[in-house]
């Protein structure tokens, strides 16, 4: 189950992390799959994003939007602006999972306002103190409630999340066991609370389909929106709404990521490697709405355009044209190099499908 998501060597590396794992559950018995999530991405020694790797750059493991061209930012800022013009004073801005601090540089530059950054990696949060004058590990340790807008791009994909798989009428769920030397796949009966999060926001799955439950991104959401006293929750992943998530429910959606390449599966290397999987909008739009929020779901490609990135790259092709006709030959191509990095994040088959939630109170 779920090999064919991943590339990578027969014979994995025994990270350290996945010795220790190996040798707690030889001993206590097999885990829950978020917990060895948890532990392979966030353990404070030896997790994926405790290294002293950034891992949001070009020499680490993968880019996000900001990172592909500075005009993210830019753009999110005019949504920061029309917030802020909402909302009013005092008002205050927090980017959950900040990374390497490109998306709040970009923005900031274009709508200073107060500005938090929240990373559970410590060197993101060395490099985020060069960028804004509050940096925290977690989300609880804002202090609020506050006026203003959360802001989490590519963050809620990574959130700790139980494996589960249909099984005639009903589930079994995927716990982490140890089996010669090596850490396997267990079955398992399924607890309460995956059942039920599974029987309302899985959608259609097949006979053996597999589902990433995603409680932990509920809660972070429902977290989020009790932090502020008015204003909103702006999330930006990779997923879609369960229905739609149908088609890739045989297999699943977890996958590993690693200098910018799919990688092996997520139980063999613990700690070397991201662990991601497609976020399920339904769950979230249904946290949000219990909550009292007012809720908007669209792509990217159509909320930067909104927001005006189509006129911005307009506005740099006439620019590059006008530049053609001149002998500035080295602005021309920064120019064109900015527009085409910008075009990215409209790709309709790439970041451009990325699905954007608002939820506003």
């Amino acid at each position: 189950m779920l090999t064919p998501n991943f590339i990578g060597p027969i014979v994995a590396e025994m990270t350290a992390l996945r010795q220790r794992m190996q040798a707690q559950i030889e001993a206590a018995g097999p885990i829950p799959f978020e917990s060895f999530m948890a532990e392979a991405l966030y353990d404070r020694q030896l997790g994926f994003f405790s290294q002293p790797t950034l891992r949001s750059t070009k020499g680490g493991d993968f880019l996000t939007s900001p990172e592909v061209s500075p005009l993210y930012g830019e753009t999110l800022a005019h949504f920061v602006a029309q917030e802020h013009q909402r909302l009013g004073d005092p008002f205050r801005l927090v980017e959950a999972g900040a990374g390497s601090g490109s998306l709040l540089e970009a923005l900031l530059a274009v709508e200073p306002v107060e500005a938090w950054a929240v990373d559970a990696s410590p060197a993101a949060r060395q490099v985020l103190a060069l960028v804004v004058g509050e940096v925290v590990e977690d989300l609880s340790d804002v202090p609020g409630p506050f006026r203003g807008v959360i802001l989490a791009n590519e963050l809620l994909d990574n959130l700790p999340m139980a494996l589960a798989v249909r099984s005639g009428s009903g589930w079994r769920e995927r716990w982490v066991g140890s089996e010669r030397d090596s850490l396997v796949l267990v079955d398992a009966p399924p607890r309460d609370e995956v059942a039920g999060w599974c029987d309302r926001f899985a959608g259609p799955v097949p006979e053996g389909g597999v589902v990433e439950v995603q409680i932990a991104a509920g809660q972070w959401l429902q977290s989020a929106l009790e932090l502020l006293s008015a204003g909103t929750v702006l999330v930006i992943d990779y997923g879609e709404m369960a229905e739609n998530l149908e088609s890739r429910r045989g297999e699943g959606t977890l996958r590993t990521y690693r200098a910018h390449h799919l990688g092996p599966h997520p139980l063999d290397e613990p700690g070397a490697t991201d662990i991601t999987a497609d976020v399920n909008f339904t769950a979230l739009l249904s946290v949000a709405a219990a909550a009292g929020a007012r809720v908007e779901l669209m792509r990217q490609d159509d909320f930067l355009t909104s927001l005006g990135l189509r006129e911005r790259l307009s506005d740099l092709r006439r620019r590059e044209l006008e530049l053609a006709r001149g002998s500035d030959h080295g602005e021309r191509l920064a120019i064109r190099a900015l527009r085409t990095d910008a075009e990215t994040l409209l790709h309709p088959r790439g970041l451009g499908d990325f699905r954007v939630l608002v939820a506003r109170k």
